[in-house]
């Protein structure tokens, strides 16, 4: 990965950096498994694959706390500033990002989960397509990651709204269907809190990109408007 780092006296501090990049990285192949593996579950009813989901969380944690520890010790052995402070910072913010994605991902299986038990899938269907749109959005940013590319990362931050009227479309639909059908409600509300999981993965990917353009830029974009942004960032 080209960081495009400035030179430093010690070549190891260098590696460090490029280290806890890939580090990220890893860790961001891990959660992307782990979504797609989620979706598989609930789309197939596969309750060993749901489990299996489950248990692989602490894998995601582990990573967490080992990337962390490798700032913390970046920090105070090399005392960065700059771009390489800049780094540590964003990398900091990304894997609190990933480890809570992880963290919704359990939570949309256990939800789904239920589903199994009542043998009732009707309504297990309509997540598909708006799992499928977010771990597009989480290919892409980490992608940016990748390519250390702010632009790819600005596409990704746009994508939100896309899985934000999804969300409103799909929990409008499940409204009616228990306004209808009140003894519905229960298993109705188990793919609700589901979908919620789901939104929250696309805010997580949106926070992530926002890192990605402040490592990259300089520019924080937290909280800003859509047109702030791209005067920010200069966008054509």
């Amino acid at each position: 990965m080209d960081l495009k780092l400035d030179k430093h006296i010690s070549g190891q501090f260098n590696t460090e950096l490029e280290h806890i990049m890939s580090s990220v990285l890893d860790m961001g192949g891990l959660v992307e498994q782990q979504i797609s593996q989620a979706l598989e579950a609930i789309s197939n009813c596969d309750a060993k694959l749901a489990e299996k989901v489950i248990e692989n969380d602490d894998k995601i944690n582990r990573y967490e706390v080992a990337i962390d520890e490798e700032c913390a010790r970046i920090i105070a052995k090399r005392q960065p500033a700059a771009i390489d402070l800049r780094i540590i910072l964003a990398v900091a913010k990304m894997i609190a990002d990933l480890e809570r994605i992880g963290d919704e991902t359990c939570r949309m299986v256990r939800a789904a989960q239920a589903q199994y038990k009542n043998q009732d899938h009707q309504f297990i269907v309509d997540l598909d397509h708006m799992g499928q749109q977010v771990l597009i959005m989480f290919n892409k940013v980490l992608d940016a990651i990748a390519r250390m590319d702010s632009d790819a990362a600005y596409e990704v931050h746009k994508l939100d709204k896309k899985i934000d009227k999804a969300y409103e479309a799909i929990t409008r639909q499940l409204m009616t269907h228990m306004m209808e059908d009140p003894r519905s409600i229960p298993k109705v509300m188990d793919v609700v809190w589901a979908t919620r999981s789901l939104e929250r993965i696309g805010d997580r990917c949106q926070n992530i990109s926002e890192h990605v353009i402040y490592l990259i830029k300089g520019k924080d974009v937290r909280h800003r408007s859509r047109e702030h942004i791209e005067k920010m960032l200069d966008v054509k």
